[in-house]
């Protein structure tokens, strides 16, 4: 059984190399913004036309749409309603035109669509988000090429219901697999590989893109090597170092570990020098940044409410609404990460802001990174404060040693 496994293993990395087109070792270019547009924005009122700033720049280079489905072992559409039907006004469409009943497509796929038409360099790319168990059913051997084959049909090809058919709206597929547990661990790379090998029939250029959580334990036990050959870009998921699982307050994203952390090397740098010493090189790597805040109640005031004992709330909030709580709590800061927090003396807020992130953005262009992913772009605030803050950065910094 060993010698079957190794063998398997050269045999899927000799596929990636056949499978793959891009060159590890041509220039990367300059960092890339990759965020996530939330299928459920509509119902908030944020739309893809919120994407587009006053001055009618576009600030990112790619948008990975949450969410496609698994439903029966294949890709589906995450919410018919939203993605394919909604009825956009003028005021909140795109193109300044509102939707007839008469359009075969609506919704917010038909405003990605008006977004291409405007920005035809933009590359949209469809995040398939299944849990665990539809993931590993669906990367079974006996199931695995036709799971993809639908994933092909229905995003790539365009063709999302009966009469509502919209080929080359995406530029490829997300895997959000995020945390494959280590018995998945071939299958993971054999579904990859089925992706590459099917997008690169259907089309040049396509995309195959995953995220990956931080957790140390999923690069250890995953062959990132095999993975990074078959894939585009490796976005890892630098967020939720501490949260609302522990009754301990923590750092929601720190660069670096802030003194007094019970929790050794739980920070971003050593998550990303993880994937890259598990095989993952830089020029495929997305630095992953927070738009939301978690909170806790009932927390000691000893070191400003940090690494303390609390109430933790079970939701997030986006970093909008932190901006309009600011003025009630005073604001602390770890000097090495540039990491915030808010605490009154009861209540602490962990979260990113535009010096923190400015941080990571200094980071992600020494280390030469592929640039950096954004969960998820409803957060931010109206005039786009963190997003401009990211796009001014990668546009007007060269590169330099943090």
């Amino acid at each position: 059984m060993r010698v079957l496994k190794v063998l398997l293993t050269v045999s899927l990395c000799a596929c990636a190399l056949l499978a793959t087109a891009q060159d590890d070792d041509a220039d990367p270019g300059p960092p890339i913004v990759v965020g996530y547009f939330p299928q459920w924005g509509i119902r908030k009122q944020f739309f893809v036309k919120n994407l587009i700033s006053p001055e009618n720049t576009f600030l990112l280079d790619q948008i990975n749409y949450s969410q496609g489905h698994i439903v029966n072992n294949q890709c589906a559409i995450g919410e018919p309603d939203a993605d394919l039907n909604y009825s956009f006004s003028a005021d909140d469409s795109v193109d300044g035109t509102a939707d007839t009943p008469q359009m075969a497509l609506r919704g917010n796929f038909h405003q990605l669509q008006e977004l291409k038409h405007r920005y035809p360099q933009i590359k949209i790319v469809m995040s398939l988000e299944g849990n665990a168990s539809s993931f590993a059913e669906a990367a079974q051997p006996a199931i695995r090429a036709g799971f993809v084959a639908s994933c092909i049909k229905k995003f790539i090809e365009g063709k999302f219901a009966d009469g509502i058919e919209a080929p080359g709206l995406f530029d490829g597929i997300d895997i959000d697999w995020e945390y494959p547990k280590e018995v998945d661990k071939f299958n993971f790379i054999a579904l990859l590989g089925e992706f590459r090998r099917q997008l690169n029939a259907a089309a040049p250029n396509l995309l195959l893109t995953v995220a990956m959580g931080d957790n140390r334990v999923t690069y250890r036990h995953l062959d990132m090597e095999a993975v990074a050959l078959y894939v585009d870009q490796v976005g890892i998921m630098n967020y939720d170092y501490s949260g609302p699982w522990s009754e301990r307050t923590g750092l929601l994203a720190p660069l670096y570990s802030a003194p007094g952390d019970p929790e050794m090397n739980n920070d971003v740098d050593s998550t990303i020098r993880g994937y890259r010493n598990a095989g993952v090189p830089e020029s495929k790597i997305l630095l992953g940044l927070p738009f939301y805040a978690y909170s806790w109640n009932q927390v000691s005031p000893d070191n400003h409410g940090l690494f303390q004992m609390g109430k933790p709330s079970r939701s997030d909030i986006p970093y909008n609404a932190i901006v309009s709580l600011q003025d009630k709590f005073n604001a602390y800061r770890d000097p090495r990460s540039k990491a915030p927090w808010l605490f009154d003396g009861e209540t602490f807020w962990t979260y990113d802001d535009e010096i923190s992130i400015t941080a990571k953005l200094k980071y992600a262009t020494a280390q030469e990174l592929h640039g950096v992913m954004i969960w998820e772009l409803s957060g931010d605030t109206t005039d786009g404060k963190l997003l401009r803050t990211i796009s001014d950065h990668f546009r007007n910094q060269t590169r330099e040693t943090p």
